[in-house]
């Protein structure tokens, strides 16, 4: 077993239970301070650890790096050294921080100095995101859909159950955790209107997701395996996909999400890599019909992640929404990237990979309001009385993740995101 997995180590750094961040996890974000600027951080508890310090101290000598990799806006430089660096520089962290290992913990000027309780510092965006992808992978969400929008009978289109669908997003428009969310304006037409009106969305949504960020990937005309898949994702974190399901309504038809997408996406501050997730993989569903060759795969490659959605209104009380898992998809991360790649389309280092809406086999564990409300028909019930079909101006979405095993939770924190009215 790989250290960093052995759930019986325990940090010197005091870890509270239930926490999302024990040493068995050891995230990467981009955090700065009023006094610091922009840098690469490590959570462990309720803490940060501040890597530019930890490497400019010499604690990090002997992995040979750029006296400037951590001294960054964005985390893409530590990905751009691929997979074994990258678990080289956790593994080192993971050693520092262990309760047997005197080295760092008895140097109590910089302990004092460098780690940073996680409410008071600033978490930026983690990643510069060259191009993003939003795939189509819960069958439950995809029946949902199908049901609502389609013929119930065949709810699945032909392709659906043969290839991960999926389509190119905006990256320009992704943000951190915290970034509120204007709400967006453009044509919609209900079914009584015989032409589409232009104004701001009445029917905004959520999409309980989580996104998978890439290493350098092969050239141009190159494709990655299944079986190499794992090579070349650096690690995940919650993903909200803000969606206006009128506008989108409108438009998708014939070249799919536009308008209805692009205005807002927000992601975790902390990125999980895929070694701290590896304890979780489990078993994916039966996959019928008989998956073409380059889509098959060996080993489990879903994994154990509880999601939970909460709806806040302003000044209200946090109503939970929803309770899924990422176990639920039916095309695992392997066979999207595999699908992506296949026809040698080449990817970077900072891609991002999302799953696309995560909804479980009942009402409860459905991911958006537009399934949870069903398209406005069966309002959901908030705890202070009120209703929602749809997101109102002022009302916080924040998504929770983590999985858990023997006690211990490796966990992503929250993805939050406030509703602000229209700009006009």
């Amino acid at each position: 077993m790989n250290s960093t997995s052995d759930f019986s180590i325990k940090s010197w750094i005091l870890v509270e239970k239930d926490s999302h961040f024990p040493i068995q996890n050891l995230p990467f974000g981009i955090f700065k301070t009023e006094n610091l600027k922009a840098r690469v951080g490590v959570a462990i508890g309720s803490k940060v650890l501040d890597l530019a310090a930890l490497h400019d101290a010499g604690f990090l000598n002997h992995l040979n790096l750029e006296p400037t990799i951590f001294h960054t806006d964005y985390l893409n430089a530590l990905i751009e050294l691929g997979k074994e660096k990258a678990n080289s520089i956790r593994n080192s962290i993971f050693h520092l921080l262990d309760a047997e290992n005197k080295l760092l913990q008895n140097n109590t000027e910089f302990v004092k100095k460098n780690f940073y309780n996680q409410t008071d510092v600033q978490m930026l965006m983690p990643i510069k995101v060259g191009d993003y992808t939003d795939f189509y992978s819960s069958i439950e969400h995809a029946t949902n859909v199908g049901i609502m929008f389609r013929d119930p009978a065949n709810a699945l289109l032909p392709n659906w159950k043969h290839l991960p669908v999926a389509y190119h997003g905006r990256a320009s428009s992704i943000v951190v955790s915290g970034t509120p969310i204007v709400r967006p304006k453009g044509q919609t037409k209900t079914d009584d209107q015989s032409i589409p009106s232009f104004g701001p969305s009445k029917q905004l949504d959520f999409e309980l997701e989580l996104a998978f960020i890439t290493y350098p990937g092969k050239p141009l005309g190159h494709s990655i395996s299944t079986e190499e898949a794992m090579n070349y994702i650096f690690g995940m974190v919650l993903f909200n996909d803000w969606s206006a399901r009128d506008i989108q309504k409108w438009e998708y038809i014939p070249l799919g999400p536009f308008l209805g997408k692009n205005f807002g996406s927000s992601i975790s501050a902390w990125v999980v890599m895929m070694e701290a997730l590896a304890p979780f993989q489990i078993e994916g569903p039966r996959q019928e019909p008989e998956v073409l060759p380059y889509l098959k795969y060996d080993g489990n490659y879903n994994y154990d992640i509880q999601l939970d959605v909460f709806l806040q209104p302003e000044n209200g009380e946090k109503t939970k929404i929803s309770s899924s898992n990422y176990k639920y998809m039916y095309w695992n991360l392997c066979q999207q990237l595999a699908h992506h790649t296949i026809n040698g389309c080449n990817i970077n280092a900072g891609d991002m990979m999302a799953s696309g809406t995560i909804s479980g086999p009942t009402p409860s564990s459905y991911g958006s309001m537009l399934e949870l409300a069903w398209k406005g028909t069966k309002p959901i019930s908030l705890n202070d009385g009120n209703t929602r079909k749809f997101i109102e101006d002022h009302d916080t979405i924040s998504i929770s993740g983590f999985a858990e095993k023997d006690g211990v939770r490796i966990g992503f924190g929250e993805v939050v995101g406030e509703i602000k009215p229209v700009i006009d």
